[in-house]
């Protein structure tokens, strides 16, 4: 049961405001209905640190008895030093970067015996990282960033982000050889995110009207990215390059991300503390979240009837400020 406002204010009593706080209880349950999720496709789940920004909870993720927990999706290479100084390992360093200190950081970490893979998408960057890690007298594992946004009339429709060049089968193999070619470096897998579906709420009551229309958009990505993120593996395999790490989904759509589709682990993190953002979804396992993450603010001012105006706390989504990213008032109520 969710904290009353009663207790939140006994539990912050004497605290200086602002102050973000989150229920435990409530985001171990939200814990329990993701892998809930999970469980029936027999995959293990990688938490996402851009969204939990904090390690005691990464932590608490990671110990889950379950076991279907591996590893972080990091943000950044600096972030993978940071993490592995509190004990955290195997990492997917999900964002490329062309910068030679990232790269050495990469590689020391690598040369201590830390599992950590990293997202590349362009060939430019392949000789200076094996450079890189034949300097550390390391090996450095390479992951590909491929496009999973739906493209249709022969590309004239774009659905989704522009994450990456590399959207075909055959594109994927093209790069993944010349990994698999620089000394130094070696082809681990593939980071197959499809942004339209895990990012794309279909029941958003600030903009009924384009609900079916997302929700077509949903369904149709679905099917799409799920035979082509197959086919890319297939045809790795049968190059020689089967990959040993095939990460998809989000929050949002764990329920279609299944080993049919060619993953091996799939990705969440923002629903654990479960934003209002995703309210608006119709899957019934985002339905079933409950707000874990909140901020304590101080009434400051009632200027009016029905007015009060807050001081500080909140954060909002990548985007523009619209009424479904804005942080919401949750208690009292």
């Amino acid at each position: 049961m969710a904290l009353s406002y009663g207790e939140i204010r006994r539990c912050l009593s004497g605290q200086r405001l602002p102050v973000g706080f989150v229920d435990l209880d409530a985001f171990d349950r939200n814990v329990e209905r993701v892998l809930d999720t999970i469980r029936p496709h027999g995959i293990p789940l990688r938490p996402a640190t851009k969204s939990l920004r904090v390690p005691f909870l990464i932590k608490r993720l990671l110990a889950h008895p379950s076991g279907l927990m591996r590893g972080v999706m990091c943000y950044s290479a600096r972030e993978a030093e940071y993490l592995a100084g509190q004990g955290i390992d195997d990492f997917l360093l999900a964002y490329p970067s062309f910068q030679q200190p990232d790269f050495d950081s990469v590689a020391n970490l690598a040369s201590e015996g830390n599992r950590i893979s990293m997202v590349v998408d362009a060939a430019e960057v392949l000789p200076r990282l094996g450079e890189t890690a034949q300097a550390h007298a390391t090996q450095i594992d390479v992951c590909l960033c491929v496009d999973m946004s739906l493209k249709l009339a022969k590309g004239a429709l774009h659905l989704g982000v522009r994450r990456s060049p590399l959207h075909s089968p055959a594109a994927v193999l093209e790069l993944a050889k010349r990994v698999a070619d620089t000394p130094g470096l070696r082809f681990h897998g593939l980071m197959a995110y499809e942004a339209q579906v895990a990012g794309l709420g279909d029941a958003n009551p600030f903009e009924p009207a384009k609900n079916s229309i997302k929700s077509l958009v949903r369904r149709i990505s679905s099917r799409e990215l799920g035979e082509r993120r197959a086919n890319m593996v297939q045809l790795l395999k049968q190059a020689g390059l089967e990959p040993q790490l095939v990460n998809g989904g989000g929050s949002g759509s764990l329920d279609t991300t299944t080993p049919e589709t060619g993953v091996t682990e799939v990705t969440a993190g923002s629903a654990f503390l479960k934003s209002h953002l995703f309210d608006y979804y119709r899957n019934p396992h985002m339905r079933s979240l409950e707000p874990a993450g909140f901020f304590a603010v101080e009434v400051t001012r009632i200027p009016g009837s029905g007015l009060v105006t807050c001081a500080g706390g909140g954060y909002i989504a990548s985007g523009p400020t619209v009424a479904d990213k804005a942080p919401l008032p949750y208690l009292p109520v």
